[in-house]
């Protein structure tokens, strides 16, 4: 059985479940010591608000939580602040049990409550930054905060309280029944793993949730995975700051190469669009060896780059999996405005160049509409040129010469 609510502070209670046992979340996120899904109920003199609920499968617990604190009649509002079934998995029951309830969602959730509830008689309401919720002894302010991480989340600051429920804002997949972060053991390793997987493809909208943020004097911060964070929460919004903000010198450009070579011919290719690019004033050209590098350091050296160049060779008429290891973890970064581009050495039919820029393509990344550089086996003087010319250009069109960019 799980705890029993949970006072965080004057009438807000912590009425979310733990799940220790989930290993894996969303399919690429690793949960190695478990995860929560956290729910939240405020009582007033005029009414009770639920804000959010859990997933499917845990609700008898979610449900245990709420009887214990109050009736069903006694439920005026539902807030969702984001509407993925880990955090609404139990609103269709809770609609069924208190129908007379508001429930208040972004306008961006509306399709999705009414096929999550797979009825159009809901009644709901749509809020976004500005407005408010008063009831009782509580008021509430609503932040849209969209793509932290779906289009419709948003946030909700308790001004009585100093409270921001933050969404998955500040969250973590780290369970310890304790709750609160200076309870629970070292959790900063889950801390930054969640950022780097849920918030830093969308950097540009956490800059633009702190914005709002920094409107409220915060105390506590209740998000909806992990610990609540009652001690020193601005230490918190700063590490989000300094992710969210990270600078490189001003005026210069960071290309990435990264190849995969089994004779070194894709490498010699490699080491010459090196040195062409280098010629290149303001470009800064560094070589990785997939073959020997690991997810955290491709992610950290993709996001760092402005550019960057995967070369292939072409085994069973593919790129081999070290590549599309690399490429899989463009979706835990903002691609937007990263050049990018493929070259290889192949023995026969030699389709990994294409593959693989097709997939940039896909993934609406800047592919300069260069030749493709493929050469068959061992490079000779004249393509190993070709290769040199080929890094000049490259980095050029990086440094910002006029071409036009195919992004179809």
């Amino acid at each position: 059985m799980h705890p029993l609510p949970i006072l965080l502070a004057k009438d807000i209670y912590f009425i979310g479940v733990f799940d220790p046992d989930i290993r894996t979340f969303d399919i690429v996120m690793k949960t190695a010591n478990g995860s929560s899904y956290n729910a939240y109920l405020i009582k007033t003199d005029e009414g009770v608000i639920i804000v959010d609920t859990v997933k499917k499968e845990f609700q008898d617990d979610f449900f245990h939580h709420v009887d214990a604190l109050c009736s069903y009649e006694e439920i005026k509002y539902v807030i969702i602040h984001h509407i993925e079934p880990d955090h609404s998995g139990a609103l269709p029951e809770l609609i069924r049990r208190a129908p007379h309830a508001k429930v208040l969602i972004s306008p961006q959730a509306t399709m999705m409550l009414k096929a999550l509830t797979n009825t159009e008689e809901i009644n709901f309401e749509t809020i976004w930054t500005n407005k408010q919720l008063k009831l009782g002894d509580k008021t509430i302010s609503f932040l849209t905060t969209p793509y932290l991480h779906w289009p419709e989340t948003m946030s909700s600051y308790v001004h009585e309280d100093k409270l921001l429920f933050s969404g998955d804002v500040f969250g973590s997949h780290y369970y310890d029944k304790r709750l609160f972060n200076d309870k629970v053991g070292d959790f900063s390793y889950a801390f930054t793993y969640y950022y780097d997987h849920i918030m830093r493809p969308f950097q540009n909208y956490v800059r633009q949730a702190l914005k709002l943020y920094e409107r409220f004097d915060i105390g506590l911060i209740a998000p909806l995975h992990g610990p609540i964070l009652r001690e020193n929460p601005q230490y918190y919004i700063q590490l989000y700051t300094q992710w969210s903000h990270k600078q490189k010198q001003s005026g210069q450009k960071i290309l990435s190469i990264f190849y995969l070579t089994s004779y070194k011919n894709t490498q010699e290719m490699a080491q010459s669009i090196m040195e062409g690019s280098e010629s290149v004033e303001g470009i800064i050209t560094n070589m990785y060896d997939l073959a020997s590098i690991e997810e955290p350091n491709m992610i950290k050296i993709l996001e760092e780059s402005d550019g960057f160049l995967i070369g292939s060779p072409t085994i069973n008429a593919d790129a081999p999996k070290p590549v599309w290891d690399l490429l899989s973890c463009l979706m835990f970064l903002e691609k937007t405005g990263k050049c990018a581009g493929a070259f290889g050495s192949y023995g026969w039919s030699g389709e990994a160049v294409e593959h693989i820029l097709s997939r940039l393509k896909s993934l609406k990344l800047k592919v300069p509409p260069l030749e493709p550089l493929k050469i068959k086996l061992i490079p000779n003087t004249i393509e190993l040129q070709a290769c040199y010319n080929y890094g000049v250009e490259f980095a050029q069109i990086l440094n910002g010469k006029m071409i036009e960019i195919d992004m179809a």
